[in-house]
């Protein structure tokens, strides 16, 4: 059974001022080369934050989608190389910021099938780490970044913070450790975390590991489109709006020990989406179910709609973009990027 959401603290010994200055101190972002990150490192820069970017090790130098950003953006950012499992690492990236929005995570559902060690390992101790590394540095706010799949299957919609919480992947059971660690060190520690928890981010950058950039990857390219569970529901929030839900969380006083969903409150059916795109992309293709495709029965989440009145109240934020135009926004940009992607290749 999930625990109730946190009551706000009387008193907390680090806070941020409720005119929040980005420029005062650094700031560090987690998975700095991931999409939702790297579109926050772009709104960070354009805000004045300084902002350090740690990403995950690897011998050809590669920052992932932030090489992507436009130069004048990518030269502000101070890169560093590393890996969330290693806590020497997250200590001196921790090291006198201000604020960390950790979003590091293996994210990959059907990978998580594959690679359950792997997923728990990157999710639940890397989280411990930087929650061990802020604690240590006295850092004045964590931003945590959940995901929708901790509710698995929806018992009632809309869903809010108070629904239980349902491992349903082994991905989704790594993030509630994590959920439940950060909840832990603000109970236990006082350390001053905020909880955000996006409902199925999508738009430009995303990678074809999502439905949308497969369905239009696809349609772009093939006269088919194969997709797993037509039938399930999603709540789909373009990601400038998930960015300005974490820009608010860390800027927002007093909502320490708050989970708050960033979702747009609305769903959608798969087919539906892929109808959508097919319309948007313009060419005549046929939606084909592909049984390779399918998560393992007990394990598919049906439904996921969002209750978003606590990031509304507390947060003061309102998603700003209707789905059409975030789909338009997001054909478009995969349109001129098919490069980047293997339409004829599941990808996990």
């Amino acid at each position: 059974m999930s625990l109730p959401t946190p009551t706000l603290p009387h008193s907390h010994t680090q806070t941020l001022p409720h005119a929040f200055t980005w420029s005062t101190r650094p700031v560090l972002v987690t998975g700095a080369g991931g999409f939702i990150a790297s579109h926050l490192v772009e709104r960070l820069v354009a805000l004045g934050a300084r902002v350090r970017a740690f990403v995950r090790y690897n011998s050809r130098g590669d920052a992932g989608l932030l090489a992507r950003l436009p130069a004048e953006v990518y030269n502000q950012v101070e890169i560093v190389a590393g890996d969330l499992r290693d806590l020497p690492a997250v200590q001196a990236a921790v090291r006198e910021v201000a604020c960390v929005f950790h979003l590091g995570a293996l994210i990959a559902i059907p990978y998580s099938y594959l690679h359950p060690a792997e997923v728990v390992e990157t999710n639940v101790m890397g989280t411990l780490n930087v929650l061990l590394a802020a604690r240590e540095a006295k850092t004045a706010r964590v931003i945590h970044t959940s995901t929708s799949e901790v509710y698995g299957t929806a018992r009632r919609v809309p869903i809010d913070e108070h629904h239980p919480l349902q491992g349903q992947s082994p991905y989704a059971a790594s993030k509630i450790g994590a959920d439940k660690l950060a909840e832990s060190f603000y109970a236990a520690y006082d350390l001053p975390v905020v909880t955000v928890r996006p409902f199925n981010t999508y738009g430009p950058r995303q990678s074809a590991r999502a439905v949308i950039p497969t369905i239009i990857t696809q349609a772009l390219t093939q006269d088919t489109v194969r997709l797993g569970n037509l039938e399930a529901r999603r709540d789909l929030t373009f990601v400038s709006d998930t960015v300005a839900g974490f820009c608010k969380a860390a800027e927002v006083a007093g909502i320490e020990g708050l989970t708050l969903n960033l979702g747009a409150g609305s769903e959608i059916r798969i087919g539906d989406l892929a109808n959508e795109i097919i319309g948007l992309v313009g060419r005549p293709v046929t939606i084909v179910q592909d049984p390779d495709r399918l998560r393992p029965e007990k394990s598919e989440v049906q439904r996921l709609l969002s209750d978003n009145r606590l990031a509304r109240e507390r947060l003061g934020w309102t998603p700003q973009v209707a789905l059409r135009e975030g789909l338009e926004q997001t054909v478009a940009w995969v349109r001129e990027h098919l490069d980047l992607y293997r339409p004829r290749q599941y990808q996990i």
